[in-house]
């Protein structure tokens, strides 16, 4: 009731400030890029009002930020306030209150005001993938590339059974309990597949258990996971279109997705020492950072030619940078622009998440309701069983594993999109997809933290740290 009072109080204000006798004359079509600037300033400082404010009250409840973060998102996006709305969401500019107070301040017609809307909506998107290849980038200088590799094998496992028992439980499940046709049986199934390693990888940051065994095996895990996700979606995508898969297509994505991460490995042990030679021989500012930053983004950069997700290009930069002399610097110099960038995407994140599909007043709501409470079971219990996958570490918590990676995030609204765009997904399956990324999302953080509450991040002493310390 009260958001509702609020939403109509500050779209009244909105539509009669055209009528306040200082607002400027009529923009003409050659001043519509300054206004996209005025556009993306405006979205940028209530993106930051969101992150910081929910991030602080998720940290006073003793919550992971990230939360606050999804959920201050969730608050300025398509489901509360319509501040941040985006076109994808099917949204109309007048919709998204900013952009109509834009258009009173600028006399902006409805032509030039969708230009204005769409033009900053693809800003902040690609703000938001920016930031997403940071926090990567950051946990990968984050991790240690030797323990990593000790439970690799782990992780790998792992990933395939949090890619295999999902997508088998759900599509088996949609097909004989609801009578799904295959083909968006399959779509919805591979949808479940997705791991979003960005909000694990930051809630195990945040909780000091990043460079732990749990934590070392749900990245390695969720980085395999996007891996295998990526190969899925071009397996489903083909059966939308075609009907058959490409075959072809099929064996380049496993071999240049083979051969990137190999080689990204192989590259660190010849590339650390030249790095270190340039960084040392450059005076200016930035002499670390800007080196480190661009070999991040040729690496998120080469991994989108072979169609990868440019995230695990800049995983694999901060992986072959954690070996240099040079990390524990670079970490602390990147730690701020992480602090600019990251905010956008899970801010972005939640502001795309259109909760009015969890409304069962809505007719049409109903039928994808009572499919999502399925693809929401199978979605949890898909991925908790990945945990007793690990054999030989009796002491691990298989429960932490699990539960690191049931977040579907935006990967999941990816799969979405595609399902909805091709035609294969109807509405009620496209709301079921959308409230289990959406219901998994906001559960894994206090979830997580929950877990390995037992385990505190002291306790958590690498092999590598061992070493130093009996040197």
């Amino acid at each position: 009731m009260l958001n509702t009072v609020f939403y109509t109080s500050l779209s009244h204000f909105v539509d009669v400030w055209p009528s306040v006798p200082w607002t400027v004359a009529t923009t003409p079509p050659s001043d519509y890029g300054s206004w996209v600037l005025i556009g993306v300033l405006l979205s940028l400082v209530t993106i930051y009002l969101a992150s910081k404010l929910g991030g602080e009250l998720s940290k006073r409840v003793s919550l992971p930020p990230v939360l606050g973060e999804l959920v201050g998102g969730v608050v300025v996006g398509i489901s509360v306030l319509h501040l941040v709305m985006f076109p994808e969401n099917t949204a109309a500019a007048t919709d998204a209150i900013l952009m109509r107070a834009l258009q009173g301040l600028g006399h902006l017609d409805d032509t030039a005001l969708m230009h204005i809307f769409q033009s900053q909506s693809e800003v902040i998107s690609v703000l938001a993938e920016l930031g997403v290849i940071v926090l990567l980038f950051e946990i990968g200088l984050e991790s240690d590339l030797r323990e990593l590799g000790k439970v690799g094998y782990q992780a790998a496992i792992v990933a395939v059974v949090g890619v295999v028992a999902p997508f088998a439980l759900g599509t088996v499940g949609l097909v004989s309990l609801f009578h799904v046709p295959l083909i968006p049986a399959v779509f919805a199934g591979a949808a479940l597949t997705a791991t979003s390693i960005g909000i694990t990888s930051k809630v195990l940051s945040d909780l000091g258990q990043l460079k732990s065994t749990e934590g070392q095996i749900i990245v390695g895990a969720a980085v395999i996971d996007d891996v295998l996700g990526i190969i899925v979606l071009a397996v489903v995508a083909s059966l939308a279109k075609t009907g058959e898969v490409d075959l072809l297509n099929l064996i380049y994505l496993i071999v240049g997705a083979s051969a990137f991460l190999i080689g990204s490995i192989l590259l660190g042990k010849f590339f650390n020492h030249s790095f270190v030679t340039i960084a040392n021989k450059l005076q200016t500012r930035g002499a670390l950072l800007i080196p480190a930053l661009t070999f991040a983004l040729v690496m998120a950069f080469l991994a989108s030619v072979i169609h990868l997700e440019a995230i695990l290009g800049a995983f694999a930069a901060g992986l072959v940078l954690d070996e240099t002399d040079k990390r524990k610097e670079l970490d602390q110099q990147v730690m701020p622009v992480a602090d600019i960038l990251v905010p956008i995407f899970f801010v972005t994140v939640g502001a795309k998440a259109d909760l009015s599909v969890l409304n069962p007043v809505v007719a049409e709501n109903r039928a994808g309701l009572v499919i999502a409470t399925f693809l929401i079971g199978v979605a949890i219990i898909g991925k908790l069983v990945t945990g007793w996958a690990v054999w030989g570490k009796p002491e691990i918590n298989r429960l932490a594993i699990g539960v690191g990676m049931i977040p579907r995030g935006e990967v999941g609204l990816v799969f979405a999109g595609i399902g909805t765009a091709s035609g294969v997904l109807d509405r009620p399956l496209e709301a079921a997809i959308i409230v289990m990324v959406i219901i998994t999302t906001f559960l894994a953080p206090p979830l997580l933290q929950f877990v390995m509450r037992e385990r505190p991040a002291t306790e958590v002493i690498t092999t590598s740290e061992t070493l130093s310390t009996v040197e």
